[in-house]
């Protein structure tokens, strides 16, 4: 690529040539310059040096003494063997690795990629902690949300690691970037062995043939069960109908917080490597279709403020460079029109930087195509099929979003319009492919679908925070119906770990749920149970069974089957007390309500008819006034100084408010406030409605 010129006497160190590297001090008659970028000043021998330049540089046959040529091959120097030239650069070839980060959530996945970013020399140890984490909420929440893609050079070779979601609501992340990865780090506590994300991610990676590596972590803690957990892992391996070549796995120990990394426990514990050349070991290269046209699967979405949406994902054959005519093909082969390439992006580190060609087996970001979205295809003109995308679980679980229509509506949000609701949902949906967003026939209304509570929730979150006000339907589990007619609901598998003395507690409410014990392990202060139970009967359970428990339990689940429906299932809610009266809640009418249940509000919160503001301590709604006031006169009372002292009242999260709502109830979520309400507000149209249900 570009134009080759002759230059005099010897190479320029230091002129402006080329942006690569090259020994200095050897001298020849007429040597060939790559003539872009600028020299920069080496040593007397071949030597690597991270550069962007991917230029190809001649031998010189005739005189092999007096002139040393090198080729660069994106990313590493070999020697060529005669004066050719070439007019592009050449791929990383067999040196290349695509590898993905898997585990269940807070297995330390994000810490070791830290690691090996900065002992790759990628990253300065200064740049922080959890740098993979950019999300505000995953900062926050200490959990990975997003898959995230970088790379890193090792020893001549080039890996791109994908860093994936942990927790089971995010799935989708981790089964999509599966056909783009060759290869997968399986990472496990090495305390708490494999968990229910383990095994969902693992199935995943064997059913798309992968072959892990796996790492014990956390090794630094005293709890360790290397020898329980190895065994734990092999059993795994084996329930999921892995071949004998996956069987063959690799087994390294690391702890990822203190950057070490061994093959056996006695080899000394001084850093990473072990694992980049485990990788580089058992990952194989990406298998590349040798002279096919260009295509690229796209696997997910980033944002530049300059370029517009820039598309990433892996390339399967060709090769891609700024200029380049190429058109889109969605998931069924409809044709997105024609584009022209912009720019193509390559990431190392947390860094983004622009690539003069992106090559076949390459994970690379193109800029230039606004209407293409995830699972589409990248492709020359000549290309009329798209590139297979890996299968995505359906969605369990719904809730209905529409606009706030409280009498507080639009006093502490800027997005209130039905048309910015409409045109975020669809935003989402296009990096988003777990999501379905769908519409109601009412006007502000649209059913979202996800994988889970905590993945509405964090769209609702975001959305929040984006200044929308909101108003949310409980979550509703979705079922389906088969040719003959049977009903069939989703089914999890339920991971529980608590102390001993709560374990007849969580037996007896699996039980009232449908909820069938597959699993018990024993210890001497801590039980850990495996539980098959209805997806639409765990709503609510996390944040009831922690209170009882004084938040000692750990818990995770995850889809396991569609079964048979198991039949309904009590509601144990007590009722809930709602205002009659709009204004500003009071001391004296709280302290008078206690008796009568649990307090949501403090005083001096804003009210209104239809808002529930405690919850009732029997079976039923008790309407309340929150906002009456003492009543002043001109006698005198011994009373006059008389304080109250008013319970706590209990604080909703997000995801406690949306599974502690019923069907006739919302919740109204705005940037500054989260409120539960009936969906009726005026008390006497909500007895009407009760009346009639009742008949």
């Amino acid at each position: 690529t570009g134009q080759w010129r002759r230059e005099s006497s010897m190479w320029g160190a230091g002129s402006r040539y080329s942006s690569a590297v090259i020994g200095r001090g050897y001298r020849t008659q007429s040597p060939l310059c790559y003539n872009t970028g600028s020299w920069t000043q080496g040593t007397p021998s071949l030597i690597t040096h991270r550069t962007v330049s991917s230029s190809v540089f001649p031998l010189y046959a005739s005189r092999p003494t007096t002139l040393f040529g090198t080729l660069f091959a994106s990313g590493r120097w070999t020697l060529s063997n005669r004066a050719s030239y070439a007019t592009a650069a050449l791929p990383y070839g067999n040196k290349l690795r695509n590898v993905a980060i898997i585990a269940h959530v807070d297995h330390g996945k994000t810490s070791l990629v830290d690691k090996l970013l900065t002992q790759s020399g990628t990253l300065d140890a200064e740049e922080g902690e959890r740098v993979m984490d950019s999300n505000e909420l995953e900062k926050e929440r200490g959990i990975t949300i997003l898959a995230k893609q970088t790379s890193l050079d090792y020893e001549g070779y080039h890996i791109n690691i994908v860093d994936t979601p942990g927790h089971g609501d995010f799935g989708g992340e981790v089964e999509r970037i599966m056909g783009m990865v060759d290869g997968v780090v399986l990472l496990v506590d090495a305390t708490e062995g494999p968990m229910t994300q383990t095994k969902f991610v693992l199935s995943k990676a064997l059913q798309n043939g992968l072959r892990p590596v796996v790492v014990l972590n956390k090794m630094d803690r005293k709890t360790t069960r290397v020898d329980e957990v190895e065994t734990e892992l092999f059993d795994l391996f084996s329930t999921l109908n892995a071949s004998e070549e996956q069987l063959s796995y690799p087994t390294l120990y690391a702890s990822g917080r203190d950057g070490w990394c061994v093959k056996n426990l006695r080899d000394p514990k001084e850093n990473m490597n072990p694992l980049f050349d485990a990788i580089i070991e058992h990952v194989p290269p990406p298998k590349i279709e040798e002279g096919a046209p260009f295509k690229l699967l796209v696997t997910n979405l980033e944002h530049d403020q300059h370029l517009g949406r820039i598309l990433v994902g892996r390339i399967h054959s060709g090769s891609v460079k700024p200029g380049d005519e190429l058109h889109a093909l969605s998931r069924d082969g409809k044709d997105h029109g024609p584009g022209k390439v912009i720019k193509v992006l390559g990431r190392k580190g947390m860094d983004r930087y622009v690539m003069s060609e992106g090559f076949a087996g390459d994970i690379v970001g193109v800029a230039g195509f606004s209407s293409a979205s995830v699972t589409d295809t990248l492709a020359h003109p000549s290309v009329t099929s798209p590139v297979p995308a890996n299968p995505i679980d359906p969605p369990v679980l719904s809730m209905m979003f529409g606009i706030n229509n409280s009498p507080l509506a639009g006093k502490e949000g800027s997005r209130l319009t039905s048309g910015m609701l409409r045109d975020r949902l669809h935003k989402e949906i296009e990096h988003n492919v777990t999501l379905e967003v769908n519409a109601t026939g009412s006007e502000g209304q649209w059913e979202v679908r996800g994988r889970g509570e905590l993945q509405l929730s964090i769209l609702i979150e975001n959305m929040r925070r984006e200044g929308f006000e909101l108003s949310i339907s409980p979550p509703e589990i979705l079922s389906k119906t088969t040719e003959d007619g049977r009903v069939l609901e989703p089914l999890e598998e339920v991971f529980i770990e608590i102390p001993n003395e709560y374990l007849g507690l969580i037996i007896e409410k699996m039980t009232a749920r449908r909820g069938e014990v597959a699993e018990m392990k024993k210890s001497d202060d801590r039980t850990v149970v495996t539980f098959y139970v209805p997806s639409r009967t765990l709503l609510g359970f996390r944040a009831e069974v922690n209170m009882v428990t004084r938040g000692t339990m750990v818990m995770h689940h995850s889809f396991h089957s569609w079964v048979t429906f198991k039949g309904e299932v009590e509601n144990n809610r007590k009722g809930v007390l709602v205002s009659t009266a709009d204004g500003v809640s009071t001391t004296h009418a709280l302290h008078a309500l206690e008796p009568r249940g649990v307090m949501f509000i403090s005083p001096q919160t804003k009210v209104y008819t239809g808002m529930i503001v405690g919850e009732h301590s029997k079976k039923g709604d008790l309407d309340v006034n929150p906002v009456k006031e003492k009543h002043l006169t001109n006698m005198r009372s011994m009373s006059k100084e008389e304080f109250f002292r008013l319970l706590p009242p209990r604080n909703f999260s997000l995801e406690e408010a949306l599974t502690y709502v019923n069907d006739e109830e919302l919740v109204e979520v705005t940037p500054q406030s989260i409120r539960m309400r009936k969906a009726v507000l005026d008390p006497g149209a909500r007895a009407t409605a009760l009346r009639k249900k009742k008949k």
